[in-house]
């Protein structure tokens, strides 16, 4: 049976790389799923990662773009059957992570046996589900994870500076002031999310639209902060 890991291309994924491969555990396989909505700098992670340890990632891309499923998907069931695009993902719709994520995953491990690593952190222990948590095993923490990166020369070029999370750069998911951060210091990103926000018909976290915050932050600045509760 195959070990495969599950390679996010954040801390704590990184860690859980470096650290089976250093304690000798095989790897056969490392997954990396593109959204394509990801920072530009984790691409550049990823390159110097497949340098460091001498072993190539494995990118998978889901059948159509993030774009496509956002604005023109056409829903087939549910309240919004008939309607064009998923919109922005949220809690309880997190369309993005299925499709593609775990989709792309599914399709290309088929029903090969493996034994899937997946990096979590000691922290968040109470996400572990059935698959293999090295990190939950090993009691390695976010910020021994980032650490841990840092000393071995990865710093995704200054991005765990201004985010706490590296994921997506249009996660509705991150922390409030997280778009705030985006819109002053990655206007490109931000202006790719508000063409986005401009064509859907969904709000972001239902009750916003990323153009609404837009507006008060230039009004206020420091009311961008308060606007809407994220966790």
């Amino acid at each position: 049976m195959k070990n495969v890991v599950q390679l996010s291309g954040g801390k704590d994924s990184t860690a859980m790389l470096l650290m089976m491969l250093e304690r000798g555990i095989s790897v056969d396989d490392i997954v990396f799923c593109d959204t394509g909505k990801e920072f530009p700098q984790m691409y550049d992670h990823l390159e110097k990662v497949e340098k460091y340890i001498g072993k190539t990632i494995t990118v998978l891309n889901p059948e159509k773009s993030f774009d496509y499923y956002f604005l023109e998907h056409i829903r087939t069931s549910g309240d919004y059957k008939g309607v064009a695009g998923y919109g922005w993902p949220g809690h309880k719709r997190r369309w993005c992570t299925k499709i593609l994520k775990t989709e792309p995953f599914r399709k290309y491990i088929g029903k090969e046996k493996h034994n899937l690593f997946i990096g979590i952190a000691a922290d968040e222990a109470h996400r572990v589900k059935k698959y293999k948590y090295p990190l939950v095993d090993w009691n390695v923490t976010e910020a021994e994870a980032l650490s841990y990166c840092y000393k071995h020369g990865f710093n995704w070029n200054g991005l765990y500076e201004d985010f706490r999370r590296v994921s997506c750069y249009l996660c509705p998911l991150q922390r409030k002031n997280d778009w705030r951060i985006l819109r002053k210091k990655y206007p490109d990103l931000w202006n790719d999310a508000m063409r986005l926000d401009l064509q859907s018909c969904f709000k972001l976290r239902d009750k916003y639209s990323l153009h609404d915050l837009e507006r008060r932050a230039f009004a206020v600045e420091d009311l961008f902060i308060d606007m809407f509760d994220v966790a």
